[in-house]
C-alpha cells in the first residue's frame, strides 16, 4: 500500500498506532488567506507580472503572484491573534483601515478586498515530521503524508514527485526487492525531508522580515553577481533547490559554504573602500 493521501493521511494515522513510530505536528501561529488583484479593464496586469511581489512587515507579510488572465493571486500571511491578525480584523471598516495602514499601495488595486477578506477561508500552516515511512515491507508513505511542509519554498509538490522518482529508481536498482527499496528510500529521503521543512520555515522569516534589510539585499546582489561571473563557484540556494535535483541536504550545506565566501568578499570590498577613503583623507591633509 502506498500512502500518498496528504498531510492528514489516514494511512499514516494507522501507522501512528504501531510501535516506535515517531510523529510530530507543528502549527505556525500564522494562517493564510487568498485575495485578488484583478486585471485592468483592458486585461493587462496592474503590476509587473515577471516578479514575485512581497510586502514584508516583520511579523507578517502579503505576497502576490501573476495569473494568465492578468490578475494576481495575493496570499496574506497574518498571525491569528494580535493587533494585526485574523481574529482582530473582522469587519469591513477594520479591513479597510488595516490594509491602508499596512499595504497602502495595494489597497487601490483590490476593489473586492473587504468582501474577499471576510468570506474567503483562513487556512493554517502545518509542518509534519514522522518516521519510519515504511512498515512491514507492505506500506510506504510518500509526499505530504510523510513530510508536510509550509509553502514558503514552493517545494511541496516537487518534493512529493521527487519521492516517487527516487522510490522507483531504488526499486529498479534493487530489482523489485521491496524490503531493500523501502529501507533505502527512508534512509536516503528522510534527511532531505527534514532539510526542506527547515528551509521552508526559514524562508518565511526571510520573506516577511530579512528582505527588508539593506545588508540582506546587498549580500543577495553580491551573490547574484558572483554567480553570473562564476556559476560553477556560486549558485544561489533558491536555484539549487528549485532548478536542480541536488538533494536538499546538499543544497543547504553548499549554501552555507557559499555564504562564508560571499561574506569574505564583502568584507574585503569594504576594507578596500575604507583604505581608499583613509588614503584620500591622508593625501588631502598632507
Amino acid at each position: 500500500m502506498i500512502g500518498a493521501d496528504g498531510a492528514y493521511s489516514a494511512v499514516r494515522n494507522r501507522l501512528q498506532r504501531t510501535d516506535r513510530f515517531s510523529y510530530e505536528q507543528t502549527y505556525l501561529e500564522h494562517g493564510y488567506k487568498e485575495l485578488t488583484i484583478p486585471a485592468r479593464a483592458d486585461g493587462s496586469f496592474a503590476m509587473e507580472p515577471h516578479a514575485l511581489h512581497i510586502w514584508p512587515r516583520g511579523g507578517h507579510m502579503m505576497i502576490a503572484l501573476p495569473n494568465r488572465d492578468g490578475s494576481f493571486t495575493c496570499t496574506l500571511f497574518w498571525p491569528y491573534g494580535g493587533l494585526v491578525g485574523f481574529e482582530r480584523v473582522d469587519t469591513e471598516r477594520e479591513v479597510h483601515d488595516t490594509f491602508v495602514e499596512q499595504f497602502p499601495d495595494a489597497v487601490e488595486l483590490m476593489p473586492q478586498l473587504a468582501d474577499e477578506y471576510l468570506h474567503n477561508a483562513t487556512s493554517s500552516l502545518v509542518t509534519i515530521r514522522c518516521g519510519p515511512w515504511c512498515f512491514d515491507n507492505r506500506i510506504v508513505l510518500l509526499g505530504d503524508a510523510a513530510h508536510a511542509v509550509v509553502p514558503f519554498y514552493g517545494q511541496g509538490a516537487n518534493a512529493a514527485l521527487e519521492d516517487v522518482t527516487i522510490f522507483m529508481d531504488l526499486l529498479a536498482a534493487h530489482e523489485g526487492d521491496w524490503q531493500s527499496t523501502m529501507a533505502g528510500f527512508y534512509a536516503q529521503r528522510k534527511p532531505d525531508a527534514d532539510a526542506l521543512a527547515d528551509l521552508a520555515l526559514d524562508n518565511f522569516v526571510e520573506m516577511r522580515d530579512r528582505v527588508a534589510s539593506p545588508l540582506f539585499r546587498l549580500r543577495a546582489r553580491a551573490e547574484q553577481r558572483v554567480h553570473r561571473w562564476a556559476p560553477r563557484w556560486i549558485t544561489p540556494l533558491y536555484e539549487m533547490v528549485t532548478f536542480s535535483r541536488l538533494p536538499y541536504v546538499d543544497a543547504v550545506a553548499r549554501a552555507k559554504r557559499q555564504r562564508h565566501i560571499v561574506d569574505r568578499l564583502l568584507f574585503a570590498m569594504a576594507a578596500v573602500v575604507l583604505l581608499a577613503i583613509v588614503a584620500t583623507l591622508l593625501f588631502a591633509i598632507l
